[in-house]
């Protein structure tokens, strides 16, 4: 049985996505929202949702005794397989530049900026239904998705960083960071428990990986 566990610590809409991850797991995968470090001992799976300001969800993880150490060995060191989403993938890089300048976890290196519109009619934040553009057709998060692909996004901020860790983008007056990558550690910009199939199948995706991916 796939154990998911899902963060939390105050922030997300946790009870979508623990619908979400159900429904992807079609009866294989036992989910777990909880905000107790001891839990990521037996997860094989690890997600870290997000919702609102960068600082205020760094300063939420960080509150929750043991959790920042108990994230740095199940992750970094067992190298379990980690989704972070919308501001629970922005608090990857390095930091974040929202009311401020925010250290975020630096699992991997660039910034969180502020999407500059490139028109009076494209409103910040960026909301709603956008084209995915896959960069690395071959990842086998991505597996089953393809360019054209509909996510939902709702964020005003986005993670800059090389793009050796860029698995899609999508457009929005400019290339946005939509799905990142390094190792064993993956993130969507966009929510995945609000994308219907787009979303399930990432999902579905991710539970299969049971180690790191090339």
């Amino acid at each position: 049985m796939i154990q998911v566990v899902i963060i939390d610590y105050g922030s997300g809409n946790l009870r979508s996505a623990a619908k979400a991850f159900e429904r992807a797991g079609n009866g294989k995968a036992s989910i777990t929202v909880t905000n107790d470090p001891k839990a990521l001992e037996t997860a094989s799976h690890i997600v870290l949702p997000g919702v609102g300001a960068f600082a205020d969800c760094m300063r939420g993880l960080t509150a929750v005794e043991g959790m920042r150490e108990a994230l740095e060995e199940q992750v970094m060191k067992k190298r379990k397989p980690f989704l972070g989403v919308c501001v629970g993938m922005q608090m990857l890089f390095d930091s974040g530049h929202e009311y401020g300048v925010h250290k975020g976890l630096g699992w991997i290196k660039g910034e969180v900026v502020k999407i500059e519109s490139a028109g009076k009619s494209l409103k910040i934040p960026h909301m709603g239904w956008n084209d995915l553009h896959i960069k690395k057709p071959n990842h086998p998060l991505l597996a089953g998705i393809k360019t054209g692909d509909h996510a939902y996004f709702v964020h005003s901020y986005h993670a800059v960083c090389d793009s050796s860790c860029v698995l899609a983008t999508t457009d929005y007056g400019t290339s946005l960071t939509a799905v990142v990558t390094k190792d064993n550690i993956m993130g969507t910009q966009f929510h995945p428990e609000k994308s219907q199939k787009t979303g399930l199948r990432l999902i579905g995706s991710f539970l299969n990986l049971s180690q790191t991916p090339s």
